[in-house]
């Protein structure tokens, strides 16, 4: 069974991630205080901690998840293109994969190697804009549902 581990958000473009307990999430804002969360296909980041694992071992690292700068830390799923379109319940929260999370410069930061190593794999995660906004804690089981369409 799938599991949100962590909860994180920016409040600053280049800010340092403030992770929480719990979130609202919502179509108007994604993460609430998220500086990124508005609407559109990119509110929402999610990182499969599996992929965030191989990423790390792969350069030879022990990086927090934050170093990502990704909102969800999920274990139990393991992310790739067919999941384009499919969508991710957490808890009562509705989300829409949309695509790809492309690595950036900015995991330079972090560690020299680390844009690399997320980029093979999708271990940079995914994107996802909101569906049906809810209340998400840290533990909350987390379902990929199939394409609707």
């Amino acid at each position: 069974m799938a599991k949100l581990l962590a909860i994180a958000y920016k409040t600053a473009k280049g800010g340092l991630m403030n992770e929480v307990l719990c979130a609202n999430v919502t179509q108007l804002c994604g993460v609430e205080n998220d500086i990124f969360g508005r609407p559109g296909k990119r509110q929402v980041t999610v990182l499969s901690l599996q992929q965030w694992q191989t990423a790390c071992q792969s350069i030879n690292a022990d990086l927090p998840w934050t170093s990502r700068r990704a909102n969800l830390l999920i274990d139990g799923l393991i992310f790739d293109a067919s999941a384009v379109g499919k969508q991710l319940q957490i808890g009562d929260l509705l989300l829409e994969i949309t695509g790809q999370t492309d690595p950036c410069k900015k995991m330079a930061a972090s560690h020299l190697d680390l844009e690399a190593a997320l980029t093979p794999e999708w271990r940079g995660g995914v994107t996802c804009k909101v569906i049906q906004g809810a209340m998400i804690h840290q533990g909350d089981v987390v379902n990929l549902l199939p394409t609707t369409t």
